[in-house]
């Protein structure tokens, strides 16, 4: 006799709790699954559920060392021109002068 869907969803339900399964849901940008989509395509893979896992298995493998450059973000970097470091100054030095005192304090 076929089961019923609710006793398969029982089922499934045990099994979730069995081995302690996570959902993992994010949201990602059109550039983040053109990448992963070109990487699926790559290594014919047709689920992203694969993809991830084996991403994920994969990166731990490499260990702490290895695995750092395959997940770093990608970080902008943030110059501070002469100028603007200049005008920080000026205007940081007006307040110590319009303020006096509180530029002093005794180290703890």
């Amino acid at each position: 006799m076929a089961k019923s869907g609710q006793e398969r969803l029982a089922k499934a339900a045990e099994k979730r709790l069995q081995y302690d399964e996570k959902e993992l849901r994010h949201r990602v940008r059109l550039g983040t699954r053109q990448k992963l989509d070109e990487l699926m395509a790559w290594n014919r893979i047709t689920e992203i559920n694969e993809a991830m896992q084996n991403l994920i298995l994969n990166a731990h493998a490499l260990g702490p060392t290895l695995s750092y450059p395959a997940m770093e973000s990608p970080r902008h970097k943030v110059q501070i021109s002469e100028n603007v470091a200049r005008m920080f100054r000026n205007e940081s030095l007006a307040e110590l002068r319009k303020d006096p005192g509180d530029e002093n304090f005794e180290p703890n």
